[in-house]
C-alpha cells in the first residue's frame, strides 16, 4: 500500500503491511488509499541546546502529522536514542488508525527526539524542550496538531511544551499540549489512562476464553507508566502476574508477584527484585532473574508487551508459547512474526486497540481545556472504560463476522471510518458520475 520511498523504510513498510490484509475487507476508494500512502507533513529540525557545562549540543528533532482528516493530528513526543524520521512517521501512521478506530475527532501524528533523557539534567532537559517547541511551533495547534507524552516524557515536560508554546503565541494555549500537569490544565486519569484502558480490554475479552482471574497467568514486559500500572491492576482483579521486566532485565516468580511490593522497591532503589513490603521494610522472596528475551518465551496464557516496538519477530517468534497477547507497546510485533502467531492460532489484541486508552483520555483533557469544565477523575474512567468496551466489541464482532484476525479486524474498522471522512471530500466516482 505505501509508496516506494516508504517502502524503505522497514516500520513504516511493515505498518503498510497490515493496511493491505484489511483491505481485502472494506469498500475503499482509491482515492482514500492513495491519500493514505503520504504523510501530510513530514519535518525534521535542529535543537541547539547550551549545556550546563556551557558547551553547545544540537539534537535531532521530528514532528510527523500523517492524516488530519478526522481532525486535528494527535500523538505523543518521545525522548530516545533510537527516535529517526521513519520510527516517528510510523507511530503517526498508526496514530492515525488509532484514533479512527476510537471514533475520535483527531487524526495521526508523532514527534520525537534523538537523545538518551538519562544523560541530561533537569535544567538541559527543559532548554531540550523548550527549544524543540521553537522549531516547530509553526507546524502545531489547537487544531492542527495537539502533543502528548510517550516514551521518557512525563506532564512536567509536557508543561514546559504548553508554556513555551503560550510564550510563543502570547496567550494561554492550554489544548495544545495534553498530559500536563493538574495545576496547568490536565485531566485526572490521564496518567493511569493507557494502563486503564488496556485492562478494561483485557477484562472484556478474556472471559470469551472462560478465563477466570485467579487461574490466569500474565507477564509483562516493560515496567514503566503503562506497565506497572496495568500489572498493579490485574493483580488487584486477581490475576496471577508470574514475570515483570524493565529495560536491563526482568524477575519471575511461578507463584506470583506482590505487584505493590515490587513497586514500591522499584522507585525507591531502581531494582527490580521480587519483594515483599510491610510498612517501611521490604523482604526478597524467592524468585528467578530472566532476561527480556527470556520473560517473551514464558510459559503464561497472558503474554504483554508494553516496552517498545519489534520485541517479537522472526527470530523469536517459535519461542512465544503465550495463548493471548495483548499489545500495550506500539508495534511490538512485526508483520512476519504476526502471521505466524495467527497461523499457531495465538489471539493478538492489536496495539492501535489495546494502548489507546492514553489518546482516549488526551481526547478528553482536550475536550475540558476547550470548555473550562473539569471532571472528577470517576467520570474519566468511567467515560473511558465505556469508550473501549463499545471498541473493543465492536473489533471482536467484525473478527468473528468476516472469520478474520482481530488486527484486521481492528483495521477494517479504522478504514472504513477514515475511507468515509476521506470520500465525503470527493472522490473520483463523485466527479465522474454526478452532477453538483
Amino acid at each position: 500500500m505505501l509508496n516506494e520511498n516508504n517502502a524503505k523504510n522497514s516500520l513504516l513498510a511493515d505498518a503498510g503491511k497490515r493496511l493491505e490484509q484489511a483491505l481485502k475487507h472494506v469498500d475503499i476508494s482509491e482515492d482514500a488509499i492513495a491519500r493514505l500512502q503520504h504523510p501530510k507533513t513530514s519535518l525534521s529540525v535542529s535543537i541547539p541546546v547550551r549545556m550546563d557545562d556551557g558547551s553547545l549540543k544540537v539534537f535531532s528533532g521530528y514532528r510527523v502529522r500523517y492524516d488530519d482528516t478526522r481532525g486535528a493530528g494527535k500523538g505523543g513526543v518521545r525522548y530516545h536514542p533510537g527516535v529517526n524520521l521513519d520510527e516517528v512517521q510510523s507511530l503517526a501512521f498508526w496514530m492515525t488508525f488509532k484514533c479512527a478506530l476510537l471514533d475520535l475527532p483527531f487524526g495521526g501524528a508523532k514527534g520525537g527526539i534523538t537523545v538518551n533523557p538519562k544523560e541530561l539534567s533537569k535544567a538541559e532537559l527543559e532548554r531540550l524542550s523548550r527549544g524543540y517547541i521553537d522549531a516547530i511551533a509553526d507546524a502545531i495547534g489547537i487544531d492542527v496538531d495537539i502533543l502528548a507524552p510517550d516514551v521518557y516524557t512525563n506532564a512536567v515536560i509536557m508543561g514546559w511544551m504548553m508554556d513555551q508554546y503560550s510564550t510563543i503565541k502570547r496567550t494561554l494555549c492550554r489544548g495544545v499540549v495534553t498530559g500536563k500537569p493538574l495545576t496547568l490544565g490536565g485531566s485526572k486519569g490521564r496518567d493511569t489512562a493507557t494502563a486503564m484502558g488496556a485492562f478494561t480490554v483485557i477484562q472484556a475479552m478474556l472471559p470469551k476464553f472462560k478465563l477466570l482471574p485467579a487461574k490466569t497467568t500474565v507477564a509483562i514486559q516493560g515496567f514503566g507508566n503503562a506497565g506497572a500500572t496495568l500489572a498493579g491492576l490485574l493483580a488487584e482483579a486477581g490475576y496471577k502476574v508470574v514475570a515483570v521486566s524493565d529495560s536491563k532485565g526482568g524477575i519471575y516468580a511461578p507463584q506470583g508477584l506482590d505487584i505493590a511490593s515490587v513497586s514500591e522497591h522499584k522507585n525507591k532503589s531502581r531494582e527490580m527484585k521480587a519483594v515483599y513490603c510491610h510498612n517501611p521494610l521490604c523482604s526478597i522472596v524467592e524468585h528467578q532473574a530472566i532476561s527480556n528475551q527470556e520473560l517473551l518465551a514464558l510459559d503464561v496464557d497472558v503474554l504483554i508487551p508494553a516496552a517498545l516496538e519489534n520485541q517479537i519477530t522472526l527470530a523469536n517468534v517459535q519461542d512465544i508459547r503465550a495463548k493471548y497477547i495483548f499489545e500495550v507497546a506500539n508495534g511490538p510485533i512485526n508483520y512476519d512474526a504476526d502471521q505466524i502467531l495467527t497461523q499457531q492460532g495465538t489471539y493478538v489484541f492489536p496495539d492501535i486497540l489495546v494502548n489507546a486508552g492514553g489518546v482516549t483520555v488526551s481526547y478528553f483533557e482536550w475536550v475540558q481545556n476547550r470548555h473550562g469544565w473539569y471532571w472528577t477523575l470517576a467520570e474519566v474512567n468511567q467515560r473511558l472504560q465505556e469508550k473501549m468496551q463499545i471498541e473493543a466489541e465492536q473489533v471482536w464482532l467484525i473478527s468473528q463476522d468476516l472469520k478474520i484476525d482481530l488486527r484486521t479486524a481492528a483495521y477494517v474498522q479504522a478504514l472504513k471510518r477514515l475511507g468515509e471522512a476521506l470520500d465525503a471530500k470527493g472522490n473520483r466516482n463523485y466527479f465522474v458520475n454526478s452532477s453538483v
